[in-house]
């Protein structure tokens, strides 16, 4: 798959890593838990953009962990009132659905 056709999906992933690491900011401090899930979230959501960007044949094996990660952080983060959190946790969720489609391509091909 061309990187082009991954366009919406690193979209995602961008936009994704940027409120995780502005959610790990504001919770600095507060909420140990959410900073270690959101840095975890934004550090492989940078990494599969990467991993996108030059359609890596490794992006099926990236992918799946990007799912775990981003579910496990928008759960974290949608248990707070706080108006980063739940920025956080939704584009979390947005993510994971643009994930789950690059899996399903990149399973489609193996």
């Amino acid at each position: 798959m061309p990187h082009q056709e991954y366009q919406t999906s690193i979209d995602a992933a961008i936009h994704c890593a940027y409120e995780c690491e502005h959610c790990a900011d504001e919770c600095l401090g507060s909420m140990p838990e959410c900073v270690r899930l959101c840095r975890d979230c934004a550090q492989i959501c940078w990494t599969i953009a990467g991993f996108m960007s030059r359609s890596s044949r490794f992006i099926s094996n990236v992918v799946r962990s990007c799912i775990d990660i981003c579910e496990a952080c928008a759960s974290e983060c949608e248990k707070h009132d706080n108006e980063h959190c739940q920025n956080c946790a939704r584009s979390c969720r947005t993510a994971v659905e643009a994930y789950r489609k690059v899996a399903g391509v990149a399973a489609a091909r193996a």
